[in-house]
């Protein structure tokens, strides 16, 4: 069947809803204020402006700095040792005041949130991986806000992503977010270090990250957080090759996350490779070898081909090979021609289980469900 695969094209559906996913990173400083505690008087301020997002019908997801400072300020600033032990104490601390903190703040505009707390084993195994997609896609589907921070109390140097920078990268591509927010004490990127040189400017624009670039990059200004502007870019880079968006801009600036949603100007933009659906789609045609074989019928073949709709258990008659959840699959018709491939939302042993069976079956059939679909129309390539 490989010998079909050759002088592929892709076929995306049209369109595009105005509604956006938005992934805000907030660094200690931007809640801090540059003080020892919580500005909370500024932290509902950020909410409000979250809060007129999600209003008009956008989705977001915060990914919170601040729990090892917010730990400080609980215990009056202890005098303790610069331990691993000791910050980690901080840090189970502090995740709880933390998440109280976000909790109260967005009880006032009648949101809830969802803590959602990571760890790099957590995106490297592709099973913890999808079931962290999942839960923040029923988040966002349930209109309740993701608060995301790494799990700083459990996390050791080999599983740690390192600090937030690059952990909100990675969630905004977890949630296939369209635009990615840094947050931080300064304006965004300078062509040289505005604190000892006045004729630094700010770069208002991103089109290449190289090695002039990474070199303007400097430390952490106020020595709260463990990101500095070279781990901003080290996250703007990893994002935007996945197709998102990304803006480092002042916490204080006025109706910053409006603005960025918005478009307007605001701190320093980098621009996208790519779309995300079209950097997913990519991936699956050119990425790892397809795993096994979904055999479909006739109407189910018309519904991918000419409508691009999602592969229902309803439609499909066989499955050949053994692959787990997430592996991509073939799709072809009765007489073996291929038609798409796809990302399974289901093993091959579940998609036999569920084969030929309605969708509202699948989770008394299997005792669990991964959702309503085999495969997500986001996560299939048709062929022509």
């Amino acid at each position: 069947m490989s010998g079909q695969e050759n002088n592929l094209s892709i076929k995306t559906s049209g369109g595009q809803s105005d509604r956006q996913t938005v992934v805000v990173k907030l660094g200690t400083s931007v809640l801090t204020g540059g003080s020892k505690k919580l500005d909370r008087a500024h932290m509902v301020e950020l909410v409000r402006q979250c809060a007129m997002l999600i209003r008009e019908g956008h989705h977001v997801v915060i990914v919170t700095s601040g729990a090892i400072a917010a730990g400080r300020e609980h215990l009056n600033h202890p005098q303790i040792a610069n331990t691993i032990a000791n910050k980690q104490m901080l840090a189970a601390v502090g995740q709880s005041r933390i998440i109280q903190a976000w909790e109260s703040l967005f009880a006032i505009y009648g949101i809830n949130i969802g803590q959602m707390l990571l760890t790099r084993a957590d995106l490297d195994d592709r099973e913890r991986y999808l079931n962290a997609r999942d839960m923040l896609q029923a988040l966002l589907d349930n209109n309740i806000v993701p608060v995301v921070n790494e799990n700083d109390a459990v996390a050791t140097a080999e599983i740690k992503v390192g600090d937030n920078d690059n952990l909100s990268a990675l969630v905004a591509i977890l949630a296939e977010a369209d635009k990615l927010l840094l947050l931080t004490d300064q304006p965004g990127l300078f062509t040289a270090d505005p604190r000892s040189n006045p004729d630094a400017e700010l770069i208002h624009e991103v089109h290449t990250i190289d090695e002039t670039l990474h070199k303007l990059a400097g430390g952490s200004v106020s020595g709260l957080g463990t990101g500095g502007m070279a781990t901003k870019l080290q996250a703007a880079d990893v994002a935007r090759r996945s197709g998102i968006e990304v803006t480092i801009a002042a916490g204080s600036r006025p109706e910053v996350i409006q603005h960025v949603v918005e478009g307007k100007p605001a701190g320093t933009r980098f621009l996208p490779l790519e779309s995300p659906l079209e950097s997913r789609k990519r991936w699956i045609l050119a990425g790892p070898p397809p795993a096994g074989n979904i055999i479909i019928d006739d109407g189910a073949a018309k519904a991918v081909v000419e409508r691009h709709s999602s592969l229902l258990s309803k439609g499909i008659t066989a499955v050949e090979g053994r692959f787990d959840r997430g592996a991509v699959a073939r799709i072809c018709n009765k007489d073996g021609k291929l038609l798409a491939r796809g990302i399974c939302r289901y093993s091959s042993k579940d998609l036999s289980a569920i084969a030929g069976r309605h969708s509202q079956d699948i989770q008394d059939i299997l005792g669990y469900a991964h959702g309503a679909v085999a495969v997500h129309c986001d996560d299939l390539v048709v062929i022509d």
